[in-house]
């Protein structure tokens, strides 16, 4: 007799094969699109803006090549990214999320949120990478700043800095954060440490907070600064 897995093997319209928990269930369809393993990390690195595969590839320790190229390719199928040639003089291709790809913010958001309480101390075998702190440090900014405050906030950490695009809407040229400081200017700067980033992910520090104790340090506009020592 045949063994029946949690999952099977659906051919779609495009003629491509996935696996599928055959649920009509809006929960299951959706990680019908997004529950394979990593996944959901390229969303992370690609909300970030259009990367090229050595770059996906830099940034997601741990997947093979064949791994990324497979979860790539199933993406573009799912309409959640798409390739394409890069204007010259750059040559060479980029993935940029479509979109329904980067309607996923708001769930690496909670997801963030949710797994904060359980980051803990880091293990000797954690990777770390700057700009994995864009998502939960965008909201504690934000809750400082008031959500609808448009800001470019650059954000130096010892590993390296990226920046967050706050209180405008996100385009494939201008992401709601990316690697390395704001290329228009930053109207405010904030340093600090892992340990830091933590815990105002976690929910144990306030960014006020934070800047009154010193773990915070903050430069830029007086009025941006100002609400961001001010707030709370």
């Amino acid at each position: 007799m045949p063994i029946h897995a949690s999952t099977s093997e659906r051919t779609t319209n495009a003629g491509r094969s996935r696996r599928s928990y055959d649920q009509f269930c809006a929960m299951a369809r959706a990680l019908d699109s997004v529950g394979d393993r990593w996944t959901l990390l390229i969303v992370r690195e690609l909300l970030a803006g259009p990367r090229r595969y050595t770059d996906l590839h830099a940034d997601l320790p741990g997947v093979s090549t064949d791994v990324l190229a497979a979860r790539l390719k199933h993406m573009e199928g799912e309409g959640l990214a798409e390739r394409r040639r890069q204007p010259r003089p750059a040559s060479g291709y980029v993935y940029e999320l479509t979109d329904r790809g980067r309607a996923l913010l708001p769930v690496l958001t909670a997801l963030a949120d949710w797994g904060a309480p359980a980051l803990g101390k880091p293990r000797a075998t954690d990777a770390v990478r700057a700009h994995w702190w864009a998502l939960p440090l965008r909201e504690a900014v934000r809750r400082a700043l008031g959500h609808e405050t448009a800001a470019l906030v650059d954000v130096v950490l010892p590993e390296g800095a990226f920046h967050l695009r706050l209180g405008t809407g996100e385009t494939q040229d201008a992401p709601l954060y990316g690697e390395g400081p704001a290329p228009e200017g930053a109207q405010l700067r904030l340093e600090l440490d892992a340990e830091t980033c933590a815990a105002l992910a976690d929910g144990s520090l306030t960014l006020p907070d934070g800047v009154r104790t010193g773990t915070v340090r903050v430069a830029g506009v007086e009025r941006l600064a100002r609400a961001v020592t001010a707030a709370g």
